[in-house]
C-alpha cells in the first residue's frame, strides 16, 4: 500500500505499507503472524499493539470508522490522531518504558522497569460531583475526554463471544431456577443485537430455547446473521411472533431477529396477551443518546441526535419508561423478567416509573459465581492461530473435566462460536484456576506446543473489578453497593504485580455516573518473567473479588478464602458480620427470598467446612 507523505519516516509507516492501517479510509486490520512490528522486538509491547489493532478490525468493532468498538460510543482511542500517536509510541518504545494514556490520548512515556506495565490507562474518570452525561458531553465536545465503555478502551474486547458466556451463564442460572435447567419449549424475548446484546440469541439457542430479539438497526441484525449468532430475521412483528410461537410448540431451539423497536414488540405481545417465559433487555439504555426512542427510525434518530440532543434525551427517557412499564406487565402476568444490566430500570425510574425496581437485576443469578472468584477470563492467540485456541479448549476439558458447567460451555463454544478478528476464547474460571491454567499455557508456549504467545484478559464485569450499584454490585448484603474502593484496589494490585497493561474506567455498562471499573491485559510469551508476573496477576485479580464479597458478608466467599488460603486479617469479624447483614438485608427488602435462603444455607455449609478444617 502506498504511504501518504505525512506518514513517511514515522514508525507507523511500516504498518501502513503492510496494509494493517489505511489512514485515508480509516481502516484497521488485525495483525497476525510471527514478525515483530515493534522496534524492541518484545512481545510485551507487540501484544499491546496487536490487541489495539484487533479491537478495531471490522470483524470486531461496531463502528471502526469512528473508533467505536461497542456499547453505543465505547472507543479504542480519543481520535485518529491519538490512535496514530499511540501506535507510533508503541512501535518505538523501549522494553522498560511505560506509556500513559488519559481517556484515549497518549500523554507521556516514562522509564520504569521490566516488571512494570507497558501501558497505564485511565478513561473517562470524573470527580463525583461532575460525573453525569451532560457535563461529560461538554468536556467531550472540547476534546478533553472520551468514553471507552469497558473492554473497548482497554483493548480487551474479543467480539460478541466476550459477553456470550456471561449471557449464557446468566440465562442458564435463570433456567435452572425457574425451568428445571433447560429452555426447551420456552420463549425468551429481549431486544438489542449490538456488540453486547448480539450474544443473546445464540446463548438462548445453546440452552435449547426460542429467542425472539428486536433491534431497530438492520445492520446489527445482518451482522449477527453473518457471525452466526442469529438464525433468521424478519421486519414484520406479527410474523416474528408467529415464527417464535410455532418453534416453541415444536420445542425447536432457534433464534429469530425482528427489525422493530423493543417497545413496539412488547406492545404487541402485551396486546395479544402473549406471555413469554423469560424477558430481559440489552438495548444501550445506559446512554440516552445511543438508545433509539420508539417512533424513530435509525436515520431519524441520527439526525435528531445531532440537531437537538436535549429533545432526543427527553424522547429516549419517555420511551424507556414505556419500555419498563411493558416489562412490568409481563412480570405481573407471570413471566420471569430481569434487567441484564444496561441501567434501563434507573432511566425509567427517573422518568416516573416508581415500580421499575420490582424487576430484579442480572446479579440475582450471576453473583454466586463472583462470590467464589469466578468470572469471565479470556485469551487470544497473538499470532492469530485458531488451532492454539482449540488446543487450549482440550486442556480445559481435561483439567476441569469435573466442572460440568465449563465442559458444557466449551463443547457449545467449539460447536457454535465463530471467531472475530484474532481467534479467542472466554471461560468462567475461578480463583486458583486462572493461575493454574496460566502456568499450563506459559509452559506450552515455552515448549513450542503453541504457535506463539497468548494474551489474557477479562471482562470488567468480574468478581472484584467493578462498583456498579445498578448491575454488578446491586443488592450487596451489607449495603456496600456504591463503595468504589474495590475496583481501585483491583487496578492497583494488577499494576503492582506487573500486568502488561492496566486500565481504570468510569461509566462502562451503565453509563457516566453509575460505575467505576478496571481491567488488564497480560501477555504470556513463554519467558520466566512473564510467567511470574502472570501467576501473580491471575491470583490477585480474582483474589480481591473473593475478599470484596467476603467483606460484604457472603459465606461462599468466606469459605473460598478459608479453603484456598486467601489471607483476610479480620476473617473472624467478617463471620460475625455475615450473620448480621443477611438478616438486615432481608428485613430491609434489599435481597430476594431466594437469595436469603441461599445465603442461610451456605452459612451452614461454611460452618461445616470450618469445623472439618479445625479438626486435629
Amino acid at each position: 500500500m502506498s504511504v501518504p507523505s505525512k506518514y513517511k519516516g514515522r514508525p507507523i509507516e511500516e504498518l501502513i505499507s503492510a496494509g494493517y492501517y489505511d489512514p485515508e479510509t480509516r481502516s484497521v486490520r488485525a495483525i497476525k503472524g510471527y514478525d515483530f512490528h515493534v522496534w524492541s522486538k518484545d512481545w510485551q509491547i507487540e501484544g499491546v499493539l496487536r490487541m489495539l489493532f484487533h479491537v478495531l478490525d471490522p470483524e470486531v468493532a461496531k463502528d471502526p470508522k469512528n473508533l467505536i468498538v461497542y456499547g453505543g460510543s465505547g472507543k479504542a482511542a480519543r481520535s485518529w490522531d491519538d490512535f496514530e500517536a499511540i501506535v507510533d509510541t508503541l512501535i518505538s518504545m523501549d522494553r522498560e518504558d511505560t506509556l500513559v494514556i488519559q481517556s484515549g490520548q497518549p500523554v507521556a512515556v516514562f522509564k520504569t522497569d521490566l516488571r512494570a506495565p507497558r501501558v497505564l490507562m485511565s478513561n473517562a474518570v470524573l470527580v463525583p460531583k461532575w460525573a453525569d452525561w451532560k457535563y461529560f458531553w461538554e468536556l467531550e465536545a472540547r476534546g478533553l475526554i472520551s468514553y471507552h465503555q469497558m473492554t473497548a478502551g482497554c483493548w480487551a474486547y474479543i467480539g460478541t463471544q466476550g459477553i456470550l458466556q456471561g449471557t449464557y451463564e446468566t440465562i442458564g442460572f435463570a433456567a435452572e431456577r425457574h425451568f428445571s435447567g433447560t429452555l426447551e419449549g420456552r420463549l425468551v424475548v429481549s431486544a438489542g443485537l449490538g456488540e453486547m446484546g448480539g450474544a443473546q440469541p445464540l446463548a438462548i439457542k445453546m440452552l435449547g430455547g426460542v429467542a425472539l430479539i428486536a433491534d431497530v438497526d438492520r445492520r446489527m441484525i445482518e451482522r449477527r446473521i453473518a457471525t452466526g449468532y442469529l438464525d433468521t430475521w424478519t421486519d414484520n412483528v406479527d410474523k416474528a411472533i408467529d415464527m417464535a410461537l410455532r418453534a416453541k410448540e415444536k420445542r425447536e431451539a432457534i433464534s429469530i431477529g425482528v427489525l422493530a423497536n423493543a417497545v413496539d414488540l412488547h406492545e404487541k405481545l402485551v396486546k395479544e396477551q402473549i406471555v413469554p417465559d423469560l424477558v430481559t433487555d440489552q438495548t444501550p439504555a445506559h446512554d440516552p443518546l445511543a438508545y433509539v426512542p420508539a417512533g424513530l427510525t435509525v436515520e431519524e434518530a441520527e439526525r435528531l441526535r445531532k440537531l437537538d440532543p436535549d429533545r432526543y434525551v427527553q424522547l429516549s427517557k419517555r420511551s424507556m419508561a414505556r419500555h419498563v412499564e411493558l416489562l412490568l406487565t409481563h412480570l405481573m402476568r407471570g413471566a420471569v423478567v430481569f434487567e441484564y444490566g444496561n441501567n434501563l430500570r434507573k432511566q425509567a425510574y427517573d422518568a416516573g416509573v416508581e415500580q421499575a425496581f420490582k424487576i430484579p437485576g442480572q446479579m440475582e443469578y450471576l453473583r454466586p459465581m463472583f462470590e467464589e472468584g469466578r468470572g469471565p477470563f479470556r485469551w487470544t492467540s497473538l499470532v492469530g492461530e485458531p488451532k492454539d485456541i482449540y488446543k487450549l479448549d482440550d486442556v480445559i476439558l481435561t483439567v476441569y473435566s469435573r466442572n460440568w458447567r465449563l465442559v458444557r460451555w466449551i463443547q457449545n463454544a467449539k460447536k457454535y462460536v465463530k471467531f472475530q478478528g484474532m481467534p479467542a476464547r472466554v471461560v468462567y474460571l475461578g480463583y486458583g484456576e486462572r493461575a493454574e491454567f496460566g502456568k499450563i499455557v506459559s509452559e506450552m508456549v515455552r515448549r513450542g506446543e503453541l504457535s506463539g504467545p497468548i494474551w489474557f484478559g477479562r471482562d470488567h464485569l468480574d468478581t472484584g473489578s467493578v462498583a456498579s450499584p445498578f448491575r454488578e454490585t446491586e443488592g450487596m448484603l451489607d449495603g456496600s453497593d456504591a463503595v468504589g474502593d474495590w475496583p481501585v484496589l483491583n487496578y492497583a494490585l494488577n499494576t503492582a504485580v506487573g500486568a502488561t497493561w492496566t486500565c481504570f474506567h468510569h461509566g462502562g455498562g451503565v453509563g457516566i455516573g453509575y460505575s467505576l471499573h478496571c481491567g488488564f491485559g497480560m501477555v504470556v510469551d513463554g519467558t520466566q518473567l512473564a510467567e511470574e508476573k502472570a501467576l501473580r496477576v491471575f491470583t490477585v485479580d480474582p483474589g480481591i473479588g473473593v475478599v470484596r464479597h467476603a467483606h460484604a458478608g457472603y459465606p461462599r466467599a468466606l469459605k473460598t478464602a478459608l479453603t484456598k488460603g486467601v489471607r483476610i486479617p479480620i476473617h473472624k469479624r467478617l463471620e460475625e458480620k455475615s450473620l448480621r447483614v443477611v438478616e438486615e438485608a432481608w428485613r430491609e427488602g434489599r435481597i430476594s427470598e431466594y437469595t436469603y435462603k441461599r445465603v442461610k444455607e451456605e452459612w451452614k455449609e461454611y460452618e461445616e467446612v470450618k469445623k472439618n478444617l479445625e479438626k486435629p
